[in-house]
């Protein structure tokens, strides 16, 4: 320890012999720091591993729910291939995915202790293996905890006209894709990486029967319009006539509702009567075949129709896998923004890249008022509105250290590691209060300024050390995420990590040689101020 004090005081006497060098050798490994952001990626939440697998999936438009159940099982099969896989529950037209085509499965998986690969390191593996059964899409793959949220990636095109909404959300698709390319080229991927999941709410149309009535006409014979479409419910979807309680104790809906055979064409439909509210002339009463008084039509209808902020609009979703979801939602942003679009219509983003978004600027006003306030308790407590800029300059001298942190643990730029950022503000500044303060101590006592900073630097420099280490060991539990859950949490420590290393040697040498240029500034201006009076 003595060596290393003995250390430290020669490299600060050289640092005060060379101000200018140390201090701009100090200002170009700040400005470093951001050309090193830029590969860092981003995102709003890092994913977390709770050991648990949840994917949705959909069959052709049309599929029956014997066909969707048969793809559920095949889908299982698939995932019981890779190992930790405990237990798979799945559901068809249920909670969000309704409809008879659609299907949610969900996989227990074992500790992640007792798994070769995580989740995010068996998404990859599991989509390719789910791409050989056919007919099966896959639409979302990840946790279960990020289904309430939705997709990261969430792009709303709105809009008045729906046919319009569908050709603008197909060249957005195209231009996504394209995005997708050039991702990939950059960062090395593979074909299953970087955009996936891609999907829209605007689903394939799915097979209808219109019915236009003659409404004279019906009138006419005592139907209504009302009176046809609460007859063909009943008959065609079914009705819960009542309840049945089984021998299992069980109660379980009665649904009655024509059988299958009467009901499977349009010929069937128009054979259909309806009772009017005019009497035969034995005063029983009239019946009206529906052929009478209405024409049916096959065709096409939309799946579903959505609407957000009082007009219609088609919900383009995706995941990532390679590349952070910020990053991502970045790129797709920029080049949706170079589309032209006719008047009325536009992109909305949302999901995790709003909530990012959102949540980066009130942390940027989080770390000004730190910024602030930290400036006004040190210039109380130092009586000084100069000395604290010098103590205070070891709070941009951290950046590097955290970035080149969270570059080393391959980690991202989110929520918890900007946290751990506007943590830093308080843990940096105590090196620099340490020895300002024995220096200006000594400087009382009447010793010179470069001797004042040599004797704290050399006496200092040991509980500088000990906080320092104390707070690095300290966070390394969390930094290496052992525990279930804790890959959210663990960018937080890698930046308080990175950032106190980072600052303690900087502050080390920059702080006592920044302390003296400013001193110097003041000292010059009460010359001038002498002179002038």
């Amino acid at each position: 320890m003595l060596r290393l004090e003995a250390a430290y005081v020669r490299l600060l006497r050289w640092g005060l012999r060379h101000r200018a060098v140390t201090l701009v050798a100090a200002l170009a490994i700040f400005l470093g720091a951001f050309p090193l952001i830029r590969v860092i990626g981003t995102e709003f939440v890092p994913p977390a591993d709770n050991n648990e697998l949840y994917l949705q999936f959909y069959t052709p438009v049309g599929s029956s729910l014997e066909l969707t159940r048969a793809k559920v099982q095949q889908v299982e099969a698939a995932l019981r291939e890779f190992p930790g896989v405990e237990q798979t529950y799945a559901t068809i037209n249920t909670g969000i995915v309704q409809g008879k085509n659609y299907a949610s499965v969900f996989a227990k998986l074992a500790d992640r202790t007792k798994r070769p690969m995580s989740v995010q390191q068996m998404r990859q593996p599991v989509r390719e293996r789910l791409m050989r059964i056919p007919g099966v899409t896959v639409t979302d793959l990840g946790t279960l905890s990020s289904v309430g949220s939705g997709k990261p990636i969430q792009i709303s095109v709105q809009g008045p006209d729906m046919a319009e909404l569908e050709r603008i959300a197909a060249r957005a698709l195209t231009a996504i894709e394209a995005t997708n390319r050039d991702l990939q080229r950059e960062f090395g991927l593979r074909p299953t990486q970087g955009i996936i999941d891609l999907d829209t709410s605007s689903k394939p149309a799915k097979p209808t029967v219109s019915v236009q009535v003659d409404r004279q006409l019906a009138s006419d014979l005592g139907v209504g319009v009302a009176q046809i479409g609460a007859a063909l419910r009943p008959l065609l979807a079914g009705e819960a006539a009542t309840s049945w309680r089984a021998p299992d104790d069980e109660n379980y809906d009665v649904n009655v509702r024509l059988p299958r055979s009467e009901r499977g064409s349009v010929a069937d439909l128009e054979r259909l009567a309806i009772v009017s509210t005019q009497l035969e002339p034995d005063g029983g009463p009239r019946m009206v075949r529906l052929r009478q008084v209405a024409e049916f039509e096959e065709g096409f209808g939309p799946t579903q129709i959505n609407r957000k902020s009082l007009t219609r609009e088609i919900l383009i979703s995706a995941n990532s896998d390679g590349v952070a979801s910020g990053t991502v939602g970045t790129r797709i942003d920029a080049t949706l923004r170079a589309m032209e679009l006719p008047p009325g219509y536009r992109f909305v983003t949302g999901g995790a890249t709003k909530d990012m978004i959102e949540s980066f600027g009130y942390a940027v006003q989080a770390l000004a008022l730190g910024v602030v306030f930290i400036y006004m308790i040190l210039a109380s407590q130092f009586g000084s509105f100069i000395q604290p800029v010098a103590i205070m300059a070891s709070l941009p001298l951290a950046l590097i250290g955290v970035v080149v942190a969270l570059l080393a643990w391959r980690s991202t730029l989110n929520m918890f590691s900007i946290i751990g950022f506007i943590m830093l503000m308080g843990l940096v500044t105590k090196n620099a209060i340490l020895l300002i303060d024995f220096a200006n101590q000594a400087r009382a006592r009447g010793v010179e300024r470069a001797q004042a900073l040599l004797e704290a630097a050399e006496i200092r420099l040991r509980p500088i050390l000990m906080t320092t280490l104390a707070m690095v060991f300290g966070m390394i539990p969390l930094a290496v995420a052992v525990g279930e859950g804790s890959e959210q949490r663990a960018p937080m420590a890698h930046a308080v990590i990175g950032g106190v290393i980072a600052s303690t040697l900087l502050t080390l040498l920059a702080v006592p040689v920044l302390y003296t240029v400013l001193d110097d500034l003041v000292q010059r201006v009460r010359r001038r101020r002498l002179i002038k009076s």
